[in-house]
């Protein structure tokens, strides 16, 4: 018989409560977030977003899903079929993986690797795969050229986000998740934290602007640009197939607005509050986590807000400003902060 205090097996079970724990953090934000973001930009153009299904239209995304798993699942005659079929799942998988290594919580965390943010800058690039495998699975020519947008932004925006976390581990000399926040823990006079936006103000441009780039939101939204591409990459895919796709891009966009405020917002640190909880046990999680998941829902809002208000740009102005402009600004505070730190 096996023990349960083998360290293996302990290990093993925390894995699968981490996993578990964020894949249903992960599902019950978007069911929530297909709600909000049509709530907000409809309020944002003066329209009422939906107010049928259940009060105040709460229930519309169950309604969505329902009709999404009912809907016929067409696959082209001359699609590469296994490439067709795996794409989504594809998206789905590596949509979760950044999520691991991000914390909601002191010890709230599926994976704390020591090479947190160097994982997160890995594995969030292999989305980029899912999309070419849909847009080359689907033999549609509307589909491999928003798979080929999606290379380009890619690998466009990429290098900036990553040099721009470069400053802040420098700052803390660690490359894991929960030591950046810890680092953010302290306030001056007890009341203005010393978070890394304040530290690193070019950086968090630079990182929020490549950010939304790598979701592929407005005015990033290049590779789905209905006007142009039908619907880019997922234009072949309905039913199960094409809510995967839908649950990898809110996904993306929850995983994005929680790194942001993990990296430049002092996660799930708040001055007066934080210290207070601090030795209350459970009560110290709960207001950890509402602290974190109220941080988050800012960044979203801005995020909706943005999509709200702005206009889709042209392809050669999305590479020129990801080459031209933020690569020169992450490279520029990489030199900055490594002059400061030498003094």
């Amino acid at each position: 018989m096996v023990s349960v205090e083998n360290p293996l097996i302990m290990n093993i079970i925390r894995g699968l409560i981490g996993v578990v724990a964020v894949i249903l953090f992960l599902s019950l934000n978007v069911l929530f977030l297909t709600w909000l973001e049509r709530k907000v930009i409809a309020r944002i153009h003066v329209r009422y977003g939906p107010n049928r299904a259940g009060p105040y239209g709460l229930l519309q995304p169950i309604a969505d899903m329902i009709k999404l798993l009912t809907k016929e699942d067409i696959v082209p005659e001359k699609a590469d079929k296994l490439v067709y079929n795996l794409a989504p799942m594809a998206a789905f998988l590596f949509a979760l993986m950044p999520a691991a290594a991000i914390g909601i919580g002191s010890g709230l965390i599926a994976a704390d690797i020591g090479v947190g943010v160097l994982y997160i800058a890995a594995v969030s690039s292999l989305s980029t795969m899912a999309i070419l495998m849909a847009a080359w699975g689907s033999n549609n020519k509307y589909s491999l050229l928003g798979g080929m947008r999606t290379a380009a932004q890619s690998l466009s925006y990429e290098i900036p986000l990553v040099l721009s976390m470069i400053g802040i581990v420098a700052i803390v000399g660690s490359l894991s998740t929960q030591d950046i926040v810890a680092a953010q823990s302290q306030a001056w006079f007890g009341i203005i934290p010393k978070w890394f936006i304040f530290y690193q103000p070019l950086a968090f441009i630079v990182f929020f602007a490549a950010v939304v780039a790598e979701m592929g939101r407005i005015p990033f939204d290049l590779p789905e640009s209905e006007s142009e591409l039908v619907a880019g990459f997922h234009t072949e895919y309905s039913g199960m197939k094409f809510a995967m796709f839908m649950f990898a891009e809110y996904i993306h966009f929850v995983v994005g607005s929680a790194l942001v405020v993990t990296l430049f917002l002092g996660g799930w640190h708040l001055p007066i509050i934080s210290p207070l909880v601090e030795n209350m046990g459970w009560i110290k999680y709960l207001v950890q986590v509402g602290i974190f998941v109220a941080k988050m829902y800012v960044i979203i809002f801005i995020l909706m807000w943005v999509r709200g208000t702005l206009t889709r740009t042209k392809v050669d102005h999305v590479l020129s400003f990801g080459w031209k402009g933020l690569l020169p600004l992450a490279l520029a505070n990489v030199v900055i902060t490594g002059v400061i730190l030498s003094i």
